[in-house]
């Protein structure tokens, strides 16, 4: 079965999305957010091609109307790269 792993930056940004819901309207939509990311673990474990290639080995999902996941295969692992903000202007570059 596939594993999920994140990195540290993606880390970060799952974190200070969270710390931003939380602080603008609540507990319990951030709550609601998290279950959602899990949610989409689960599915990316089950079918980690799903998402839309961005570019060469990356592969990119919409997790929320502002936020996006991108993320590589290598082996049986998933690897998370980001939590992208789709209102910034992406560098997919030397994630």
């Amino acid at each position: 079965m596939n594993r999920i792993f994140l990195t540290p930056r993606a880390k970060r940004n799952f974190e200070n999305i969270v710390d931003f819901i939380k602080k603008e309207w609540g507990d319990g939509v951030a709550q609601a957010f998290i279950v959602k990311v899990d949610d989409i673990f689960n599915l990316l474990k089950n079918f980690p091609q799903m998402g839309q290639v961005e570019e060469k080995e990356i592969r990119g999902f919409q997790i929320t109307p502002q936020t996006r996941i991108l993320y590589r295969l290598k082996g049986d692992k998933i690897i998370i790269l980001s939590f992208f903000d789709v209102r910034q202007s992406p560098k997919i570059k030397g994630i």
